[in-house]
């Protein structure tokens, strides 16, 4: 049986690619048995689907949408960055 440890680690591998069978089969089988597990594949899955949401509607939080620094802005800071 794997430790919620491993279980968290696989889980988080899985966001990113497809687990061999028999991984998968033990993490779900886990998974039916620890709640806490659950919840954090859960909430894994929350957040990369809002940020996934996020990314797609082009938007951050508490910044206004097409909003974006003029050039003149721009060039004062690329300078202050090459002079500090």
């Amino acid at each position: 049986m794997l430790s919620c440890r491993d279980v968290t680690q696989l889980i988080s591998e899985s966001m990113d690619q497809s687990l061999p069978l028999g991984k998968r089969i033990s993490v779900s089988l886990h998974l039916l048995m620890c709640k806490f597990c659950a919840r954090y594949e859960r909430q894994l899955l929350l957040i990369r689907d809002t940020v996934r949401r996020l990314v797609a509607a082009d938007e951050i939080p508490g910044e206004p949408p097409g909003e974006t620094l003029s050039e003149e802005a721009k060039e004062r800071i690329r300078k202050s960055l090459r002079n500090p």
